[in-house]
């Protein structure tokens, strides 16, 4: 996907801040530090636009990036940060929890994980509630860039046994410094957002109204034929 603009919108805290123009939505959550800021850069191809920070549990409100004036990225406040107060982690899990539970514009949730160690007790949670509630999951296993690439098949069969990753399931392998894994997850990202659009305007035939049978008869003198 080619991005011709992308912009920062806003740090919201509540539905109230949500924007409103009802574009697609694809967030992204993972413990504190484990590169999401990163990986919205690399997405966007820019450098600071979400800004990156070495200290954990900065972002502490869900920030909205609108890309190309088609659809948002919403960075989720990290998980696991223990120096964070319990009352605190509480209220931000209350509002992620809410938003993907009724937010309808959402149409894909991206857990990023951290490709050189095995999952925490944390990602395996939100692993786990994500598949429990079917939502739209894809896996991201960033900072391969940190390891050799010959070990990255052994650290990605130890991540989605951990995880518990089925066949079928949406698991890609990322590198904010390569760009590794961004055009296969911009096509994913498309064909969630295409696939939501179609659900959309499809509309159901009314009680009673019978399907048109084009099949078995010539075209008459207003209608057009396939070619």
């Amino acid at each position: 996907m080619k991005v011709n603009n992308a912009e920062f919108i806003i740090s919201a805290v509540g539905p109230d801040q949500y924007p409103t123009d009802a574009l697609p939505e694809i967030a992204l959550a993972g413990r504190s530090n484990v590169g999401k800021s990163s990986l919205i850069n690399r997405m966007i191809n820019r450098k600071n636009l979400a800004r990156t920070s070495s200290t954990p549990g900065k972002t502490q409100h869900m920030n909205y990036y609108r890309v190309n004036q088609d659809m948002y990225f919403v960075d989720f406040p990290g998980y696991g940060y223990a120096k964070v107060s319990k009352t605190q982690r509480a209220s931000w899990g209350k509002m992620v929890e809410k938003y993907m539970e009724e937010r309808e514009t959402l149409k894909l949730i991206l857990l990023v994980v951290d490709l050189r160690h095995p999952p925490t007790s944390n990602d395996k949670m939100m692993f786990d509630w994500l598949k429990h509630y079917d939502l739209p999951l894809c896996v991201v296993a960033t900072k391969a860039d940190k390891i050799p690439k010959t070990r990255w098949p052994k650290h990605i069969k130890i991540m989605k046994q951990e995880l518990g990753v089925l066949p079928g399931d949406n698991f890609i392998p990322f590198s904010s410094e390569l760009g590794l894994g961004r055009e296969e997850l911009w096509a994913l990202i498309e064909d969630y957002s295409r696939l939501n659009e179609m659900e959309e305007t499809e509309e159901p035939l009314e009680q009673g109204e019978p399907e048109e049978v084009t099949s078995g008869r010539e075209a008459g003198p207003d209608e057009e034929t396939e070619s």
